[in-house]
């Protein structure tokens, strides 16, 4: 009987992540149950204006994935197919919230797989109770002094307030 070496499973979650939500974190927990690694990867998306450059986004989340020790963060910028052909990996994670999100992702999934046939990509539904969570919403409401305590870990939130002036706590 010949011993069969079973590769590695490796699973990326690229996104822009700025900032990262517990949507985000709740997807990032589940999606490293299903994997020997999770590689977290920052994108530089170039359609979006971010609030945080690659570094931050990608230290952010560092640090609120500490706790996930099959957890890789990572940032790259290039093709998502060539960056999963560099690390080696065989499934793209996409979460998905809407129907909206879905029709986006089902797209870029086929592109994707018209790149590379290889490269597989797998939707996880977001837990209900992130179902209306978004950066850009996260952003609306930092900005204007509202509090995301709920919505991000504490880090990014002093992140958030150090980026809006708000230190103190105080609305502009």
């Amino acid at each position: 009987m010949s011993q069969q070496i079973r590769k590695e499973r490796v699973a990326i979650y690229p996104g822009t992540f700025d900032p990262v939500t517990m949507g985000h974190m709740d997807i990032i927990r589940r999606a490293s149950k299903q994997f020997d690694r999770l590689i977290v990867t920052v994108l530089n998306n170039l359609s979006k204006n971010p609030l945080f450059t690659v570094e931050e986004r990608t230290e952010l989340l560092r640090q609120a994935a500490a706790d996930i020790p099959n957890v890789e963060i990572d940032s790259f910028r290039d093709l998502l197919v060539n960056y999963v052909r560099q690390k080696d990996a065989q499934v793209i994670v996409r979460g998905i919230r809407t129907v909206t999100d879905f029709e986006y992702e089902l797209q870029n999934a086929s592109i994707n797989h018209s790149l590379d046939p290889d490269a597989e990509t797998i939707f996880m539904m977001t837990n209900p109770k992130y179902s209306y969570l978004s950066s850009s919403v996260v952003k609306e409401i930092a900005h204007f002094g509202g509090n995301v305590s709920d919505f991000v870990t504490p880090e990014v939130e002093q992140a958030m307030k150090l980026k809006f002036n708000r230190a103190d706590g105080e609305k502009r």
